[in-house]
């Protein structure tokens, strides 16, 4: 393991999960992270819209990445999805930023919007900033 993958965000970078649903990192900065999402058949529920577990993947993913930006690594502790509009194809784009950075714990909002810019969904998270 090379020592970029040591740090927070190395740890960011090597999420498989996030990598096998297509989801792809844009921008981090302090307290900020963006990615996108192709929306693909399996990304679908039984309905033909995008599976709620998909949206919280790409909520969480650039949540983490927005709160691990920092040199400590934080781990999400509670996370809230409140979707409001049905999306069944095209691009989702994630903005995460951070609202709250105390010592211990870091609060973050989401924003998923699809391509026209449309709001989909909201994600509210606390993260646990670790010592190390």
């Amino acid at each position: 393991m090379d020592n970029q993958e040591t740090t927070p965000q190395g740890y960011i970078t090597r999420d498989q999960f996030a990598r096998r649903c297509g989801i792809v990192v844009e921008h981090v900065a302090p307290g900020q992270a963006r990615a996108r999402m192709a929306i693909e058949e399996h990304h679908l529920n039984g309905h033909g819209s995008v599976h709620g577990g998909a949206l919280f993947t790409l909520a969480d993913y650039v949540f983490a990445a927005a709160c691990n930006s920092h040199q400590h690594l934080s781990v999400g502790i509670n996370m809230n999805l409140t979707c409001l509009r049905a999306v069944s194809g095209g691009t989702l784009i994630a903005e995460a930023r951070e609202v709250a950075q105390p010592r211990r714990l870091s609060g973050c909002t989401v924003e998923i919007r699809d391509g026209q810019g449309e709001l989909v969904a909201i994600f509210q998270g606390l993260a646990y900033n670790k010592k190390e």
